[in-house]
């Protein structure tokens, strides 16, 4: 690298500066605050944990999003964290054995060997809860709440819109529909890309029967308001068993969170299958017309635990707290500081520290050096040999 290269970041790595690191750190201590009032336990994870820890019970697309390197003290592949939840679900199941619920939140940085999004920085700072062991309705509703509530307390709260799925259903569908696990991965790529063209020319293609084909065409295109419901029931009636429960679900989670939070959106993605290799349940996301992707997303993962010998059923949802900082309308005012003059006398000393105590930004001049690049409201002088404040 040429030396007048040296300062520049790779690319999608991105630092903060002040004054929005200011208001980052504000915005991060305001949400774990409020987590704590809602019952939840900070835990600090580990940057680097050996590799099959990391990527037990995900899918793919998390493998090739971690940084591997060798361990060497023992040889060993170990990772640098691309996600928190993994290491939560971990402390869970070996940390904390109590078998009540365990409510957990987080705010580390991560690392992505690639950008999860055009938007999106390499090493976000994920902010997010967890709660284990409750399998029932009211445990996903609060997770829910509690992701609403993180927007709200940060200023993000304008034209907010809850994106709802619920992997039961595309599971119920594939279940009878005979296809290969080749073609079923070929069938699940043209899904999230809801690529209709292609699907009809695949579905075409495949030796299935009718009914599951027409089935199967019909899954990208039920998204929109709460009639889709209604029309996924109407349309998948002849494996209403394997299905109507995921439609249930997702009913009684639009009521619920209807009531709380009656000035958000509710939207409704039958083929939404994020994070499909560990979700057991419903899914969602959070999305406000200012940002072109999902500010903040979750979901039920009961499965994940069980690579650590301790399934439990689990929900959760995450977000990048840098992002959350750039959308929120909210700006962190900070006082003027207090310039105090350079020297050692032992009264200008003991005014400083008492101001410093009472949370005052006191800057004391250093001999010789240039001004700050700081906005004074105050100076210390002294009057009659007493050391007094004095606005500028």
């Amino acid at each position: 690298m040429a030396l007048a290269d040296r300062w520049l970041l790779p690319d999608g790595v991105k630092e903060i500066l002040p004054p929005q690191a200011r208001q980052v750190e504000a915005a991060r201590r305001q949400v774990l605050d409020m987590y704590n009032t809602w019952g939840y336990e900070l835990v600090m994870t580990p940057m680097i944990e050996h590799l099959d820890s990391l990527l037990s019970g995900v899918g793919r697309d998390l493998d090739l999003n971690t940084f591997k390197v060798t361990d060497q003290l023992t040889g060993r592949m170990l990772g640098i964290r691309a996600d928190i939840t993994q290491q939560v679900a971990r402390i869970d199941a070996h940390r904390l054995k109590n078998d009540g619920p365990n409510r957990l939140c987080y705010c580390s940085t991560v690392l992505h060997t690639l950008p999860a999004n055009p938007l999106a920085s390499r090493n976000p700072l994920q902010v997010g809860a967890e709660l284990f062991g409750h399998s029932g309705l009211a445990s996903d509703v609060e997770i829910i709440s509690l992701m609403l509530e993180t927007l709200h307390v940060l200023g993000v709260s304008q034209e907010l819109s809850i994106d709802l799925g619920h992997v039961g259903i595309y599971r119920g569908l594939i279940a009878g529909a005979g296809l290969t696990d080749v073609q079923e991965s070929d069938y699940f790529e043209l899904l999230q890309r809801k690529d209709m063209p292609e699907i009809e020319r695949f579905l075409s293609q495949v030796e299935i029967p009718a009914e599951q084909a027409a089935m199967l065409a019909k899954l990208p295109a039920l998204h929109g308001g709460i009639e889709v419901l209604d029309a996924a029931q109407e349309s998948f009636a002849a494996i209403s068993d394997a299905i109507t429960p995921a439609l249930d679900y997702l009913r009684q989670i639009a009521e619920q969170i209807g009531q709380r939070y009656p000035e958000v959106d509710l939207y409704f993605d039958l083929s939404e299958l994020r994070g499909y290799n560990y979700h057991t349940g419903i899914v969602f996301g959070a999305y406000t017309p200012s940002f072109g992707q999902a500010i903040a997303k979750g979901g039920r993962y009961d499965e994940v635990g069980r690579d650590f010998g301790r399934a439990r059923p689990a929900t959760g949802f995450s977000a990048d707290l840098k992002t959350l900082v750039e959308l929120s309308a909210q700006t962190c005012q900070q006082d003027g500081a207090v310039l105090a003059p350079a020297g050692s006398d032992a009264g200008l000393l003991k005014a400083i520290s008492e101001l410093r105590t009472t949370g005052k930004r006191v800057v004391q001049q250093l001999d010789g050096a240039a001004s700050d690049d700081v906005v004074f409201a105050q100076q210390l002088v002294q009057q009659d040999g007493v050391w007094v404040l004095q606005s500028l």
